[in-house]
């Protein structure tokens, strides 16, 4: 067996011919390191008439921004693999597709997606795919419902729940939404204007409290498997498809996360479309935001509601009006987690194209502040919000 290295552009190139599923291997002869994340190595592997055909990616033992001294589990890359690995299982028309997975390595093979972009890119240029939040509803459905417990048996579910448990990534995902961005840490990075704005969030006792509830539901309500960092840059989108990537954070914990942190990226690009485009532009791309916040609610309320009629094993669960009242709270849940990612997009660490690409310093901080008050006030207001129109009233009301 072989021992973990960190792999070069001719390794991976190597792996690919060994593991990429073509019939001429041999036509594999380039790589391109393309990762742009703190996590891994990514490469594209080309063959010989420069036609990238299969994708390489490596975890590295680190954080790759801080170096060595911010240490992480290779265990990450089978957490990743595996609930790609599931959710393709379930929705195999917007999840990539995992080709090969070897856990000594900590390095997988999946499908190429060239002829897709970056979703996050793309909103930040203004260009709209009018069928993607349809699709990442039916994704959120899919493979929520079928790892949950409507549809595992008890047993199943239970054992899955251990299988996944990932507490070095969940960490860092509970220091960084829940715990750093109120609170005077290092890690945090924001405007020194905005000084002001972010001591309130420290100050404000009622958002705390909140904040408090939702890193406590994030630590014990295991309800399905997540994706665990459904951000617009963790999905790639083409005419008339999208495809889910990057699941490193996979685990068992509370619907409302993947729904709240997908909405939370389309309202970041909200807050930040006044300094990427001219006016009327911005307008309506603020417009269509709001639009696709509501499709995507609705998408995966019915999605996951039809499944539930249709597929539920539990006979207490399938009770007809269980369903009805669960997705209640899950919205509640929902929205109270988008509003702490953007609240840790803009005040901690991990910042995102949409606000940092914004040219006009004084509008980008503008930006910022926006989006830090608008995660405010979802954060707050999530339990009295009770459906889709209130929750795109309320975001106008904030400006």
């Amino acid at each position: 067996m072989s021992q973990y290295r960190t792999f070069t552009a001719a390794d991976a190139v190597e792996y690919a011919q060994r593991f990429g599923g073509l019939r001429d291997a041999s036509s594999l002869v380039t790589a391109e390191e393309i990762g742009d994340g703190n996590l891994n190595l990514v490469f594209k592997i080309f063959d010989r008439d420069g036609i990238s055909r299969v994708v390489v990616k490596q975890a590295l033992p680190w954080v790759r921004c801080v170096g060595e001294s911010w240490p992480l589990t290779l265990e990450r890359a089978r957490l990743e693999a595996e609930t790609l690995t599931e959710h393709y299982r379930h929705c195999p028309q917007h999840t990539v597709k995992v080709l090969h997975y070897d856990a000594e390595l900590a390095v997988m093979v999946m499908e190429d997606l060239s002829s897709y972009r970056i979703w996050r890119g793309e909103l930040v240029q203004g260009r709209h795919y009018p069928q993607a939040t349809r699709q990442l509803g039916e994704y959120l459905a899919q493979t929520l419902f079928h790892t949950s417990d409507f549809y595992l048996h008890p047993h199943e579910k239970k054992a899955r729940v251990i299988r996944f448990t990932n507490p070095e990534m969940c960490e860092i995902t509970e220091d960084l939404f829940f715990t750093d961005p109120y609170e005077d840490h290092p890690r945090n990075d924001y405007p020194a204007q905005l000084e002001a704005e972010v001591v309130e969030l420290r100050n404000d006792e009622r958002l705390r409290n909140e904040v408090a509830g939702l890193k406590h539901r994030f630590f014990s309500h295991a309800e399905a498997h997540l994706h665990g960092d459904i951000h617009s840059g963790s999905v790639f989108v083409a005419d008339g498809s999208l495809k889910a990537i990057d699941a490193e954070f996979g685990y068992f914990g509370p619907v409302g996360f993947d729904v709240g942190t997908a909405l939370g990226n389309l309202l970041l690009n909200y807050c930040a479309l006044p300094g990427l485009l001219a006016t009327r532009e911005a307008a309506d791309g603020r417009e269509q935001r709001l639009q696709d916040i509501r499709t995507l609610w609705l998408t995966f309320a019915e999605r996951f509601q039809a499944l539930a009629a249709e597929k539920s094993r539990d006979r207490t669960l399938a009770w007809p009006d269980y369903t009805a009242t669960w997705l209640k709270k899950v919205f509640a849940d929902s929205i109270g987690y988008c509003g702490s990612e953007l609240i840790r997009r803009t005040v901690g660490m991990a910042h995102v194209a949409d606000l940092e690409t914004i040219q006009d310093e004084a509008m980008r901080i503008e930006c910022i502040r926006h989006a830090i008050s608008l995660g405010k006030t979802l954060i707050v207001a999530a339990p009295h919000i009770d459906n889709i129109d209130t929750l795109i009233a309320r975001i106008r009301q904030n400006g």
